[in-house]
């Protein structure tokens, strides 16, 4: 979860897609990803069982999601962007 608790907006970026969002003022975005390794392992991170990295500026929030996809949210649960980003998302069915 990333909450910007500023009075400006708040870019974040979710890597390795390059994709940016920007939270309002008071907002959260929730970063979800996905992996289809069946041994819990995360590929890319510092440590093999973390699937998220993050790196803070005072602008911004680079968040380097290493599943196969991602999915933007709100507190709720309910999407930001309908759609799975990446090579696809093994949480959800192809035909999708």
């Amino acid at each position: 979860m990333v909450r910007n608790d500023g009075e400006e907006l708040l870019e974040l970026a979710v890597e390795p897609w390059a994709d940016t969002h920007q939270i309002p003022p008071k907002g959260t975005c929730v970063v979800v990803t996905h992996s289809s390794a069946g041994d819990g392992t995360w590929g890319g991170t510092t440590y093999g069982d973390e699937p998220f990295e993050v790196e803070h500026r005072p602008d911004s929030v680079t968040v380097w999601a290493y599943g196969d996809c991602f999915h933007l949210g709100d507190r709720e649960g309910n999407p930001i962007y309908e759609n799975a980003y990446g090579g696809g998302c093994p949480a959800r069915d192809p035909a999708v």
